[in-house]
């Protein structure tokens, strides 16, 4: 443990693989190099005292909208949010303009990253019919998260909606692949129920659970048939937990924290529109299916699912509103009210954000603080009450679902591979993301 650091974080409470302790993390290059009590002089020293120390949180599901829709948010604002948020690194989806479905729109987004990006980051590739051939050899590009399918909810060329286009895109690669999962044919088949405008809260009834189970289960039969694994994105359903949780061989799952914390039909009485998202926030009969799936260990992983939209775009009449909402900067403090509430342990938190994540996508040197591992950490105040407020938010919508929502537990600190980039709610420094590397042959 001797040498000079270039930071220490001091006498937090860690939350390390095997417990949380008191004690201090010594940072050099980036990564973490020593653990323990430190004496040793550091170019700076971040007190963490009566704080704890998260592994940095990995959001595996943000829409930062550029290229192409910059109106709603781009990649310096939604890292901005993600970082204000305690996030430090994030899967970022290819439903831009144009798609990110080839190498070269992939590489735009990395250069477009480079300096502008608070937090360390990767891309989804976009299944198409068009692309499924060439999938396995992209999928290894440097800066790919891996593929992204759209069974449903999509437009142009990022509908995968047949099983035999949806065979051919999980024949080629190896690596996880991500689902949104919704029926296309059942979706256009029940649009007569909203069509010429209908009440917000027609959403899960238009969308409802049979629409979701259908293409989750056609997922499974191909994905068996293909053995390729899949990640099941945003699972909403009672029904679907219940199947995936015979499917554990094959499929991981991510929930988010919208689905968790809201219900219909008392959240579209109340925001409207803005609680519109696909698949939709569905009643407590639901909810209450995916805490318990949470809690019997079938969920992997939290996702936001940031999916930012403007007001006005909000306003106008449903269903000619786009679904989505902005998350990434919440996710962390609407969880940790949860865990304040007792509805999962911090350490639970810490799996479905951290090492979660970085066991599903073999993310490289992230996910846990250990020695060797990127020193990525996100403090916490676990006694702090705060209001979530419009003036806190970072993402260029403007808004938030939970505005209003007073939260325990609260970010305060974020560190991204040695550098403090945020504290106590103030940017530090400027934009330094990198892409994300993963483990090689997985």
């Amino acid at each position: 443990m001797d040498g000079t650091f270039d930071l220490i974080v001091s006498g937090g409470t860690v939350m390390l693989p095997g417990g949380s302790a008191v004690t201090d993390v010594g940072v050099r290059g980036g990564k973490v190099a020593a653990i323990g009590a430190l004496r040793s002089g550091a170019a700076e020293v971040l007190d963490a005292s009566g704080l704890h120390v998260l592994p940095g949180v990995i959001d595996t599901q943000v829409h930062f909208r550029e290229p192409g829709l910059e109106h709603k948010e781009d990649l310096a604002t939604g890292s901005m949010a993600a970082v204000l948020g305690g996030v430090t690194a994030v899967f970022e989806m290819p439903n831009t303009k144009p798609p990110t479905c080839t190498p070269e729109a992939l590489a735009d987004k990395l250069v477009r990253a480079e300096g502008r990006m608070w937090c360390d980051h990767a891309f989804f590739i976009g299944a198409s019919p068009g692309n499924a051939g060439d999938l396995g050899a992209w999928e290894r590009l440097p800066g790919c998260a891996g593929i992204k399918v759209f069974m449903g909810s999509s437009t142009g060329s990022l509908l995968v909606e047949s099983d035999n286009d949806l065979a051919r895109v999980l024949a080629s690669g190896f690596r996880r692949v991500a689902v949104h999962c919704e029926d296309e044919a059942r979706l256009r088949e029940r649009h007569r129920l909203v069509d010429g405008g209908a009440d917000p809260a027609s959403h899960p009834e238009w969308r409802d659970a049979e629409t979701a189970l259908a293409a989750t289960r056609r997922l499974l039969r191909l994905a068996q048939a293909a053995r390729r694994r899949v990640h099941v994105l945003h699972v909403t359903t009672a029904e679907e937990m219940d199947l995936l949780r015979e499917h554990r061989d094959l499929a991981t799952v991510e929930v988010t924290p919208q689905h968790l914390t809201l219900a219909a039909p008392e959240c579209y009485r109340r925001l409207g529109t803005r609680a519109q998202m696909n698949p939709p926030i569905r009643d407590e009969r639901h909810r209450r299916a995916l805490w318990q799936a949470l809690a019997d260990g079938v969920v992997d992983c939290l996702g936001s699912d940031h999916a930012p939209h403007t007001l006005e775009e909000k306003s106008r009449p449903y269903p000619a509103t786009p679904s989505g909402m902005p998350g990434v900067q919440t996710l962390l403090p609407v969880m940790l009210d949860h865990v304040a509430a007792g509805r999962l342990t911090l350490e639970r938190l810490v799996d479905l954000t951290s090492a979660g994540p970085a066991r599903l996508y073999a993310i490289a040197g992230k996910g846990r603080i250990a020695a060797g591992h990127d020193a990525d950490f996100t403090l916490v105040d676990l006694k702090a009450e705060r209001d979530i407020t419009r003036d806190w938010l970072a993402s260029r919508c403007g808004w938030s679902p939970f505005e209003g929502m007073r939260v325990r537990g609260w970010p305060v600190a974020t560190v991204v591979r040695g550098a403090v980039v945020m504290r106590d709610g103030a940017l530090i420094g400027s934009p330094g993301g990198r892409p994300i590397r993963f483990q090689e042959g997985l």
